[in-house]
C-alpha cells in the first residue's frame, strides 16, 4: 500500500529560498520552465539517494532495487546481491510451488526428525567418494548395504558383508543392475561362441521411465508385457513365454507406480524352474522394498527366490530419507562381473567403485543409517502398518462415493489408492476435472492415463506417506465429497465451459517459457512409451 502522506511535494524537495523565488516569478516564461527542471533534478537526486541508502542498510528487501528487477534467467549477472535479498527472492519464487505436505502424487519423503536433519546438514560438505578423508562415512554405507541385504534375505553368513552400493536414487540402481545383467549375459555368450549383439529384457508396460532409459542407453531391446483394462501387472505365463536365448533378464516390479500392485515374482520364478531356464530376475523394489518386508513378511519376492539376482530400492521413498538416495543389492559376487568394478586410487586411498557418477554428498547415506538404527524393524513395521490402515480407510471412503478401486488393499500392495470413475454412472466430467477441483483446495492429486493397451483409461492416485495422518485423510475425503458435489451440480453448458477452461489452462502452462522443462528440439520424441502411445508416465 502506498501512503499518500509519504509522497514528497515539490515544495518539500526544494530549498526554501527556491520556493520563495519561484513564488515571485510570473506564471509563464523561461524562468518557470527552468524552475520545473531544477525541481525534477532535485527529486531525481533525492530518489537516487533514498534508493542507495535502502540498498546500503537493507532496511527492507523490498525497498531495494532488486525487488523492482527481474531475477536472472539466462545469463549470470555481472554483479551480485546481498545474501538477504538472494534468500528472499528465491524463497518468494519457490513459494509458488505446491505444498509438499499436500502433494499426494509423490512417493518421496517429506518428513524427517530434527535430529537427523541436523546430522545431514552437518555433512553437507562431505564428498562421499573421499574414502580416506571420510572413512567412517564409507563404513556407514557398508553397514547400510549389509542391513538392507539381510532385510531382503541375501544369502550371507555371520558377519559377511552383502554385495551392493549406494546410489543417488533407485534410477541409478536400475542402470547398474541392467549393466550387470547385460555384461554377465555377454560373457556367457562369448564363452559359448554365440552372437551377443542383440540383448533383450522383459518387463511390464507399466514400468517407470528409467527402465526405458536403461534400455535405450545400454542398447537393450525391451520386450513389453502389456497391461489390459482388467490386469495392471505382469502375467507370469506371458512373461516367461517371451524368454529367448538373448534375454538378459526379467524386471519384476514390487509396487507399480500406477496402482501400487506387487507383481508375482514367485510365479515367474517357478515357471522358469519348470521350463529349465536360467534367466535372472531383477526386482524393482523402488517403492515396495521397505514396505513388503514389514507388512507382508511371508510374501516371497526377494533373494529367497533362486532366480532373483539383484534388487534395487529407493531410500528416499519408503526408506524414509529425503532425496536422493538409492541402493542396489546383488545376490552374490557372481552376478556382479568384476570388469564393471573399478579399483581407484583417489586422494590417497584404494577403493572399489561401481557407480555411474563419482562425487556425491554423504548426507543422505548418513540419513539412511540414522533411520535404520533409530526406527529399527519395529519402527518401520509400525509406520508401514499405519500407512496401510490409512490407505484402506481412504479406499473404503472412495468406494462408497462410487469410484472403482484399482489398487490392492490390506497390505497386498503399496500404501496408496488408485481409483477411477465408474463408466456405468456416466458422469459428464472426467478424472482430470476432479484433480483440478482438488487442486483448488490445495491438494495435489495426479490424474493420468494408464499404461498402453488399456484403451486410454484415466485414473487418479493418492500416495499415503509417513506424514499423511488419519485426520488429514479425513479432510481429503471431505474435500473430495465437496468437489464431486460441485461438479455434479454443474449443468451441461457450465461443465463444458469448466472442462474447456481446464484444457486451456494446461495448454497455456505448456506454452509459457517458465513451464517448459525441455528444449524445443527434443519435445516431439517418438521412441518412448509416451512418445509412441501417448500414455503418461506414472509419477514417482
Amino acid at each position: 500500500m502506498v501512503h499518500l502522506t509519504g509522497i514528497p511535494t515539490d515544495s518539500s524537495l526544494q530549498p526554501s529560498s527556491a520556493v520563495d523565488a519561484a513564488s515571485k516569478e510570473p506564471e509563464s516564461g523561461p524562468v518557470k520552465h527552468l524552475g520545473e527542471r531544477l525541481a525534477k533534478v532535485v527529486l531525481s537526486a533525492r530518489e537516487q539517494s533514498t534508493r542507495e541508502q535502502g540498498d546500503q542498510f537493507m532496511t527492507s528487501v523490498y525497498a531495494s532495487k532488486y525487488a523492482a528487477q527481474d531475477l536472472p534467467k539466462h545469463e549470470m549477472p555481472e554483479g551480485g546481491m546481498p545474501k538477504e535479498v538472494a534468500y528472499r527472492m528465491i524463497k518468494d519464487e519457490t513459494s509458488l510451488d505446491g505444498n509438499p505436505m499436500l502433494n499426494l502424487a509423490s512417493f518421496v519423503t517429506t518428513f524427517m526428525e530434527k535430529e537427523v536433519e541436523d546430522l545431514m546438514t552437518e555433512s553437507l560438505a562431505k564428498n562421499f567418494i573421499d574414502y580416506e578423508e571420510y572413512p567412517r562415512t564409507a563404513e556407514i554405507q557398508n553397514r547400510c548395504v549389509s542391513m538392507i541385504g539381510r532385510l531382503f534375505n541375501a544369502p550371507v553368513h555371520d558377519d559377511a558383508a552383502s554385495i551392493g552400493t549406494s546410489t543417488v536414487g533407485s534410477s541409478e540402481a536400475v542402470m547398474l543392475a541392467t549393466l550387470a545383467m547385460k555384461k554377465r549375459w555377454q560373457n556367457k555368450r562369448k564363452a559359448e561362441g554365440k552372437p551377443f549383439d542383440k540383448p533383450n529384457m522383459i518387463m511390464s508396460s507399466a514400468v517407470q521411465v528409467v527402465w526405458e532409459k536403461a534400455m535405450r542407453y545400454f542398447e537393450v531391446e525391451e520386450k513389453y508385457v502389456y497391461c489390459t483394462r482388467e490386469r495392471y501387472v505382469l502375467d507370469p505365463k506371458e512373461t516367461v513365454d517371451l524368454v529367448d536365448e538373448n534375454t538378459i533378464g526379467i524386471c519384476v516390479i514390487l509396487g507399480t507406480t500406477y496402482t501400487g500392485q506387487y507383481e508375482d515374482a514367485k510365479a515367474i520364478n517357478d515357471l522358469l524352474d519348470e521350463r529349465g531356464l536360467d534367466t535372472p530376475i531383477n526386482i524393482d523394489a523402488a517403492s515396495g522394498g521397505f514396505v513388503a518386508p514389514f507388512v507382508v513378511p511371508e510374501l516371497e519376492w526377494d533373494f529367497r527366490l533362486s532366480h532373483v539376482v539383484s534388487i534395487n530400492v529407493s531410500g528416499h521413498k519408503y526408506g524414509l530419507v529425503y532425496p536422493g538416495v538409492g541402493w542396489v543389492i546383488w545376490r552374490d559376487p557372481e552376478f556382479l562381473p568384476k570388469e564393471l568394478v573399478f579399483n581407484v586410487n583417489y586422494l590417497g586411498a584404494d577403493q572399489a567403485s561401481f557407480t555411474l557418477n563419482f562425487s556425491k554428498g554423504a548426507s543422505q547415506i548418513i540419513g539412511q543409517y540414522y533411520q535404520l538404527i533409530r526406527l529399527g524393524k519395529n519402527g518401520y513395521r509400525a509406520i508401514m502398518l499405519n500407512l496401510t490402515r490409512v490407505a484402506d480407510l481412504l479406499a473404503a471412503a472412495l468406494k462408497n462415493m462410487g469410484f472403482l478401486i484399482m489398487s490392492d488393499g490390506e497390505g497386498r500392495g503399496l500404501p496408496l489408492v488408485a481409483f477411477r470413475l465408474d463408466p456405468a454412472k456416466e458422469k459428464r466430467y472426467d478424472e482430470f476435472a476432479i484433480a483440478h477441483q482438488l487442486r483448488e483446495r490445495g491438494w495435489i492429486v495426479p490424474a493420468y492415463t494408464m499404461a498402453p493397451h488399456t484403451d486410454e483409461m484415466k485414473m487418479l492416485r493418492v500416495v499415503i506417506r509417513e506424514d499423511f495422518s488419519r485426520s488429514r485423510c479425513e479432510q481429503l475425503i471431505c474435500d473430495m465429497k465437496l468437489s464431486l458435489g460441485l461438479l455434479d451440480e454443474m449443468d451441461k453448458k457450465m461443465l463444458k465451459e469448466y472442462t474447456d477452461y481446464i484444457g486451456r489452462q494446461r495448454a497455456h502452462a505448456q506454452k509459457k517459457p517458465e513451464g517448459q522443462n525441455q528444449h524445443d528440439v527434443y519435445k516431439d520424441e517418438e521412441h518412448s512409451l509416451q512418445g509412441t502411445t501417448g500414455k503418461t508416465h506414472g509419477i514417482c
